[in-house]
């Protein structure tokens, strides 16, 4: 337990320890018999309270008559007393005003002069009634996190705990998929002022690791939706969301990196393609699903991924490369799931090698579907596809990240390499059959 003291053990002259903090006042002697202050004091009624004093009153010497002074009438004795008078009167009022000014000056002051004045003076407005500027850090996040939300899921092995934020007033709620993975039973959500209402999975994307929720209440704050697509590397971003269940948590950073592409495979589970907005914030487990935001306080990304050079998972932590969803992407999966009860999924109509290796990079084509986005672009099988929309291409989950990224219909620009040489052709997208 800890111990919170107020003073320390000091000694007196005859070496014997005292405990009481320096200049305190006691009123008790030791269990030896000695007063508890210094020896040289222990006659001092003025240093040592134990020591014997007394006030004494000693007769005053009778004055030698006066021989009474001829000169001197009634009349000017009097006027003698009176002048003694205003005299005396004169010197309390100038000596009660200068006490009371010197006293006026050591309250306001700090004390008498060559005291120690702790602090500076100032006369701004305290910083706990501040306002603070919307624009600002602490702006920003008091207008966004009554919009962020703690999910709480029941699972077989207890619960989930994530982050996720309000996207309609009507109760809609976007997270990862990763946090309501295996729901069973009842899921929750807490707002930031700590009130609790039940909540409903109304569908989830796996692969690009979006889901929705539903609440069981109306008239909520929705976020304000950015534009990821205008994201610039070193803007500023907050993260906001409930990192190992401290709810209510805000952190700050940068924009790091653009179409981050990420691969993550989950043992028995589903592998989920990321093209992500890269950040420096300190992001955990319990940040996902929860919004980042830009210096506006609009939601450009969603919280979803950690880089860590722990080999668990479950001991991983921030060591400053975190990666969230493009709120583009997400925003547009989380309507096609309220619209029509799942997502659609892009693709470019192309099979790829998984053992194609090139220095240079790029992507080998194995198969063209006819009738595919790619076939009707003119790619064929053998090419080898470099960047998408000027992104380098290294690996065959590069190219479904960032396809996944844009909506069916959208067009990309695909450079690729074909008998040595480099061609540039646009793609338009479509959506699976599925």
């Amino acid at each position: 337990m800890p111990i919170v003291t107020d003073g320390s053990a000091w000694r007196q002259p005859d070496g014997v320890a005292r405990q009481g903090a320096p200049g305190a006042r006691s009123t008790s002697t030791t269990g030896t018999g000695q007063s508890p202050w210094w020896s040289d004091a222990l006659g001092d009624p003025w240093r040592d309270p134990d020591a014997p004093s007394a006030v004494v009153i000693r007769p005053a010497a009778a004055p030698p008559p006066l021989e009474p002074d001829p000169t001197i009438t009634a009349p000017g004795e009097r006027r003698s007393l009176g002048m003694v008078f205003l005299v005396a009167v004169v010197t309390a009022l100038l000596a009660g005003a200068l006490g009371g000014t010197l006293g006026y000056v050591f309250a306001t002051k700090g004390g008498a002069p060559g005291q120690t004045v702790l602090g500076a003076a100032g006369n701004g407005t305290p910083a706990s009634l501040a306002v603070r500027p919307p624009d600002s850090l602490a702006g920003v996040a008091s207008r966004v996190l009554p919009s962020v939300v703690t999910i709480k899921v029941g699972t077989d092995s207890g619960y989930s705990l994530g982050s996720g934020f309000i996207a309609s007033s009507d109760g809609y709620v976007i997270t990862n998929d990763h946090v309501v993975e295996g729901e069973k039973g009842q899921a929750t959500v807490t707002f930031s002022d700590s009130t609790t209402v039940d909540a409903k999975v109304v569908g989830e994307d796996q692969e690009s690791d979006v889901a929705v929720l539903k609440l069981s209440k109306s008239g909520l704050q929705p976020v304000q939706f950015g534009d990821s697509d205008q994201v610039a590397v070193g803007d500023p971003v907050l993260a906001i969301g409930s990192p190992l269940a401290l709810a209510n948590t805000v952190t700050s950073g940068i924009v790091s990196s653009l179409n981050r592409t990420i691969e993550a495979d989950e043992p028995g589970g589903p592998t989920r393609y990321y093209s992500a907005i890269q950040t420096d914030a300190a992001i955990n487990h319990g940040n996902s699903g929860g919004p980042l935001v830009d210096a506006g306080g609009r939601v450009i990304g969603m919280n979803s991924v950690i880089r860590s050079m722990a080999s668990d998972a479950d001991e991983a932590g921030n060591i400053g490369l975190a990666f969230a969803i493009p709120i583009n992407q997400a925003k547009r999966i989380a309507q096609d799931i309220i619209n029509n009860g799942k997502a659609r999924r892009t693709v470019i109509g192309a099979e790829l090698s998984n053992s194609y290796q090139n220095p240079n990079g790029g992507v080998e084509v194995t198969v063209v579907p006819s009738g595919g986005p790619a076939a009707n672009a003119g790619i064929k099988p053998g090419d080898v596809l470099t960047r998408i929309n000027n992104v380098p291409l290294e690996e065959p989950a590069d190219l479904i990240a960032l396809v996944r990224m844009y909506a069916p219909g959208q067009a990309v620009n695909v450079q690729y390499q074909r008998d040595g040489g480099p061609h540039t052709v646009q793609v338009t997208l479509a959506a699976d059959s599925n």
